[in-house]
C-alpha cells in the first residue's frame, strides 16, 4: 500500500501546484483569465478565474489530503491516532468519490455547462476524482487498525 500512498501524494501534490499557479495568477491551460476559466472552472457564465484566496484556500486543503495518505502508512511521524487517520483518509475518498460522481450528472453539466470544461470533465477531472477516492478509500480500508 505505500506505492499507492506514494501515488496518491504525488497526483494531488501536482493539483495543489496548479492551484497555487492560478492563485498566483496563472492561466494555463487557457489563452488569458477568461479562457482559463472556462476549462477549469466551467460554471455558467464564467468570465475570471477564483479569487486568490479560493484558490489558496482549495491548496491548502488539497496540501493536506497529500500528507494523510504518507501519515497513514507511517512515512511520518503524526499526532493522531491510526484509526483517526484511517476514518479521516475514508472521509477524504467519499469528497473525492462525490466530486467523481457528480461529474457525470445532468445537475453538474447544468450547473457547470461551460466549454472546454464540461468536456475536459468527463474525459479527466471526474474519472480522476474517482480514482484518487478509490485510492483513499482502500487506503483507508486496508489500513484501518484491527
Amino acid at each position: 500500500m505505500i506505492v499507492l500512498a506514494f501515488a496518491l501524494s504525488f497526483v494531488l501534490l501536482l493539483i495543489t501546484a496548479l492551484h497555487v499557479y492560478w492563485g498566483i495568477g496563472g492561466i494555463w491551460p487557457g489563452k488569458d483569465a477568461a479562457s482559463c476559466a472556462h476549462a477549469v472552472v466551467g460554471f455558467r457564465g464564467v468570465d475570471a478565474m477564483p479569487t486568490p484566496f479560493a484558490s489558496f484556500a482549495v491548496a491548502a486543503c488539497l496540501c493536506l489530503a497529500t500528507l494523510w495518505p504518507l501519515a497513514l502508512e507511517g512515512v511520518f511521524a503524526s499526532p493522531f491516532p491510526r484509526e483517526g487517520l484511517a476514518a479521516t483518509a475514508l472521509l477524504i475518498g467519499l469528497v473525492f468519490l462525490g466530486r467523481g460522481i457528480a461529474g457525470f450528472t445532468p445537475w453538474w453539466r447544468r450547473l457547470a455547462p461551460e466549454q472546454p470544461f464540461a468536456r475536459l470533465d468527463v474525459r479527466y477531472y471526474s474519472p480522476l476524482c474517482l480514482l484518487i477516492g478509490l485510492g483513499f478509500a482502500v487506503l483507508a480500508i486496508t489500513e484501518f487498525p484491527a
